[in-house]
Order: C-alpha cells, then sequence, then structure tokens
C-alpha cells in the first residue's frame, strides 16, 4: 500500500505541475523507466531517490511524506482489539 500511494502522490504533483515523466527524470538523474515504475507503485524507492525525485520537482520529501502519511492512514484498517 505505501508504494502505491507514494508512487500515487508522486504522479499528482508532477501532473499538478504540467511536467512529464521525461522531464522529471532528467532533473532527477533517474531512468525514466524507474520513474514511471515507481509512480505506479511497482518499484520501492530509495531514501536518496525520493530526495532527488523532490528536488527536481521542488517540493519538501518531509512534506510529500507527510502527506503519504495521511492518505495511508486513510486507508488503513482500525487494528483488532484482543480480548484481555
Amino acid at each position: 500500500m505505501l508504494r502505491e500511494v507514494l508512487g500515487s502522490e508522486l504522479r499528482r504533483v508532477r501532473s499538478a505541475q504540467g511536467r512529464t515523466l521525461r522531464d522529471v527524470s532528467s532533473s532527477a538523474a533517474v531512468s525514466l523507466g524507474y520513474l514511471s515504475e515507481v509512480e505506479r507503485g511497482e518499484k520501492e524507492a530509495s531514501s536518496e531517490l525520493l530526495l532527488s525525485i523532490c528536488g527536481a520537482l521542488h517540493v519538501r520529501l518531509s512534506d510529500l511524506l507527510l502527506t503519504v502519511a495521511d492518505r495511508v492512514s486513510e486507508l488503513e484498517t482500525p487494528p483488532i482489539a484482543h480480548a484481555a
């Protein structure tokens, strides 16, 4: 779930800026195919890669992660209470 939410948010930010995958991948020094896989939630991005992508998108990594955390929280099912 985390990969998918993270990728979706990266795609949303990129699209909101009217930028192409090619433009962002070039700015972030990441292959176009790999960035595409990250956006689709198919690849797990390292913290270094995320930092590079965020730099190319001119967003703070911490802001991206806060947004992703909020979305994950909305999707999570409540924990199951165990009988004492």
